[in-house]
């Protein structure tokens, strides 16, 4: 499946359906006044956050939206049916922005959750309704009030507990499929990881989201490498664990780097506690990981854990840390939750 953060979409509610003139005709009845109904309401455009869905990709391929009108209304006082309402369904984590992606309109955050976005216009008014004691035979209606309508965009921003981040080759792929079930691309080069990725940890008998996103290089708030776009897929983490290659250059430089480029993006990431654990401990001895733990420390780092993705050594004691941050219940775990009957049911029998 293809990933997709953001989407332009249209929406345009339903219009109300306008009223009927109509006057009754039956046999014996010379006056039968005005009994014309009214016209129905138009549906409304629904949002919808559902479970199961991890991407926009289905908004590259429809972009408009339109919810049907009301039907008119008819004789006989029989007022027009109303328009179905038009639920489009979304992932978990995503925003509606305003054309301009200077408001957000609405955020989805819990499975379930439903916004009535735009509603539909109300029917428009039979000419029975207009009738009084001196106008018995109106022939005035009113059609159905318009839809409303809007270009919105749809930013995704996927909810984890935890965010993976660190400069390309810090060995982030190799750590989520040590410890998750995710099936992340690993090769020897810059830049394996094209998307975000998710998966999920079990760790003591705690459940949680790990989020890997494609790794930062210096620039990267100006549109060096990848960018930064994919940063706001762990503004919503609890905590972030730093991965830094120790075989590289200088790993005290590289944590610089990337704080430096989640200073630059903003949105609070630069405020959210940091697990920082040197990588690749399999490339070198412990001595030369201590050593450089200390050059962490010194550039700000409160606690630095060395681990290896490869083998999974120190990765225990990293998760232990890990689970400090957690929720007394995660999301994960709630829905895995098993819900007992209210009673027993008793045994059935044919009889």
């Amino acid at each position: 499946m293809h990933f997709l953060d953001q989407a332009k979409i249209y929406l345009k509610s339903g219009a109300g359906g306008p009223g009927a003139v109509s006057f009754r005709r039956e046999k014996y009845i010379e006056y039968g006044g005005p009994d014309g109904g009214n016209g129905g309401k138009g549906g409304d455009i629904v949002f919808e956050a559902v479970q199961g869905l991890n991407t926009l990709i289905d908004f590259r391929y429809a972009q408009h939206f339109k919810a049907k009108r009301g039907s008119h209304g008819q004789g006989k006082d029989r007022t027009g049916a109303g328009a179905p309402d038009l639920v489009i369904k979304v992932p978990v984590g995503t925003q509606v922005l305003s054309e301009d992606k200077e408001e957000v309109l609405a955020d989805f955050t819990e499975v379930g959750q439903q916004i009535v976005f735009l509603e539909g216009g109300m029917g428009g008014r039979g000419n029975a309704s207009y009738k009084t004691s001196t106008n018995r035979a109106p022939r005035q209606h009113q059609p159905g009030e318009a839809g409303q309508e809007m270009w919105v965009w749809l930013r995704l921003k996927l909810l984890a507990d935890v965010g993976l981040l660190g400069l390309p080759n810090a060995g982030k792929s190799t750590f989520i499929n040590q410890v998750s079930n995710a099936k992340a691309k690993v090769g020897h080069y810059a830049f394996t990881t094209l998307v975000p990725k998710l998966g999920v940890v079990t760790h003591k008998g705690r459940e949680f989201v790990l989020a890997d996103i494609p790794g930062l290089i210096e620039g990267a708030a100006d549109g060096a490498g990848i960018g930064d776009r994919f940063l706001g897929h762990i503004e919503r983490c609890r905590v972030l664990i730093h991965l830094i290659d120790i075989s590289g250059d200088d790993p005290a430089e590289a944590y610089t780097t990337v704080n430096a480029e989640l200073e630059a993006y903003g949105g609070g990431l630069a405020d959210k506690p940091q697990l920082v654990a040197l990588n690749k401990l399999d490339l070198a001895d412990e001595e030369l990981g201590r050593g450089f733990a200390e050059e962490l420390l010194a550039a700000g780092a409160d606690k630095v854990f060395t681990i290896s993705g490869a083998t999974g050594a120190g990765i225990s004691e990293l998760l232990d840390g890990v689970l400090g941050y957690l929720p007394d219940r995660t999301s994960t775990e709630t829905h895995a939750e098993e819900v007992e009957d209210e009673g027993e049911e008793p045994d059935w029998s044919p009889i």
